[in-house]
């Protein structure tokens, strides 16, 4: 996943479809240019997750453009008789991924998708997750697991000594502990346990520094 694409949502029921969807609430697009927002299935497992915006006449979602196509095609079977349309945008923000992964904002690919709960993608600390609006699929798994803190895993930002790939595998003492979840040049997002942070772990051959993210500060305590 290099790439990111924009899928355009238009009609006279865009918001409803969208509102009943996605783990944020659209509505707080009429106070600011674009929110993060996540989709689920029933699992509370994230389908997608990225950016969304409002233009005129429709919305936007910013998605990795090797997942596009499967995101249209999800999304016409919630479409029922909904007037609602989807449109690609093929727009290769290679710049976009790389400024997504230097606030600490995940993007999940293809071969990711279906992976990772909200919490493991620190969607909850990055305000991509609204618990006051109505339902979505999987909300209930999401709430549970909010409330009860019983998310281990979170999204640590890193930078490699060398060049890596997604989905390489983070290793402790030769044992694996997560995976690389983005990397543009040397930096990376990577999911792993949250007492594994301040470790000293590679991928590969390369050793990790990791980078604090603004949005830890007394939020999670990295031990």
């Amino acid at each position: 996943m290099n790439t990111l694409s924009k899928i355009k949502i238009s009609g006279k029921d865009a918001f409803d479809f969208l509102q009943n969807q996605l783990t944020n609430d659209l509505r707080h697009l009429k106070l600011m240019p674009k929110i993060m927002a996540a989709w689920c299935n029933p699992k509370g497992r994230v389908i997608w997750v990225g950016e969304v915006s409002k233009t005129q006449s429709s919305f936007e979602i910013l998605v990795p453009t090797n997942l596009a196509e499967n995101i249209v095609q999800r999304f016409l079977t919630f479409r029922f008789r909904a007037k609602v349309k989807f449109n690609i945008i093929d727009e290769n923000k290679t710049e976009k991924l790389a400024d997504l992964i230097s606030k600490g904002f995940p993007s999940i690919g293809l071969e990711q998708t279906e992976k990772y709960t909200p919490h493991m993608l620190n969607l909850d600390l990055i305000n991509a997750v609204d618990f006051n609006k109505g339902c979505y699929p999987g909300q209930e798994v999401v709430a549970r697991t909010h409330y009860k803190g019983l998310s281990k895993r979170r999204t640590f930002k890193f930078e490699s000594e060398a060049r890596i790939n997604v989905n390489d595998k983070v290793i402790f003492n030769g044992q694996k502990v997560g995976n690389v979840l983005n990397v543009y040049e040397n930096n990376l997002l990577a999911i792993i346990p949250v007492k594994m942070a301040t470790k000293e772990l590679v991928v590969g051959n390369s050793r990790l520094k990791l980078d604090r993210l603004p949005y830890f500060d007394e939020k999670i305590d990295l031990i």
